[in-house]
């Protein structure tokens, strides 16, 4: 009783945060240099991991498809099976997951050391409110940058599953073969299904774990805690987003 009680106080304080930081939503404009900066952090500076895991995911799954079918004669569906899997799938989740483990637990670990160390209570002081300051600006940036990221993500798998298809022996299909089938069955409303995808999760992501660190008490054990709280909680998110996401675009 105590842990769904504690469940559901976590969903109100979530949802509490959300509506005071869509509150201040006009003062955004006033805040560019933080909304740039954490563009910055949150895009520029993920998008290196984000480019390596979905090169080589692309690669595997070449090469799985390769592998399975040179058996019945279809290896030049590969491309489909590469983009669509990218495109819908696999590039909004892994990005997400990518977020959650780099800036998710980076934005916990400063909103906790700032509420521990009395740093929140001083803005509170000098009436400005944290919502304003220190989440707005962080959920405006991902709703700009998780698309840029997931579109980043799905060009980079394509490209290695087209290395490994035309470079690997037991694939060796044409990289004319592998784009052909990948434009035939890869739509652009592929593309921006996955790219809403990445939204939902990526808002989540960044709300949830604003949430966690503003929420921390204690002392400086407690900022260690809380981080790892961030990231579990936004993986069990993303996982269980995933379904319903995927329930209501299909």
């Amino acid at each position: 009783m105590k842990r769904i009680v504690s469940i559901l106080e976590g969903v109100g304080s979530v949802v509490q945060l959300l509506v005071k930081s869509v509150s201040y939503a006009p003062t955004l404009p006033r805040q560019w240099a933080r909304f740039v900066e954490q563009c910055y952090l949150i895009g520029y500076t993920t998008m290196p991991i984000v480019s390596i895991l979905s090169f080589f995911i692309g690669t595997v799954l070449a090469l799985e498809a390769g592998y399975s079918m040179e058996g019945f004669g279809a290896k030049e569906y590969i491309g489909s099976l590469v983009g669509l899997s990218m495109a819908r799938e696999l590039g909004p989740m892994m990005t997400s997951v990518l977020l959650a483990g780099r800036v998710g637990s980076a934005i916990t670990a400063e909103l906790a050391s700032m509420t521990v160390y009395q740093e929140v209570d001083a803005l509170t002081v000098m009436n400005i409110p944290a919502a304003r300051m220190l989440v707005l600006p962080r959920l405006a940036a991902i709703l700009v940058m998780m698309p840029v990221l997931t579109v980043i993500a799905n060009i980079v798998g394509w490209f290695g599953g087209a290395v490994v298809a035309r470079y690997v022996s037991f694939v060796g299909i044409s990289s004319e073969s592998y784009f052909a089938a990948l434009r035939h069955y890869t739509k652009f409303k592929d593309v921006i299904y996955g790219m809403e995808k990445a939204e939902v999760f990526g808002f989540v992501v960044v709300l949830v774990c604003c949430n966690i660190g503003l929420s921390t008490r204690g002392g400086p054990r407690e900022i260690g805690a809380a981080v790892t709280r961030g990231v579990v909680v936004s993986l069990i998110l993303i996982l269980v987003l995933d379904y319903f996401v995927t329930k209501v675009l299909m």
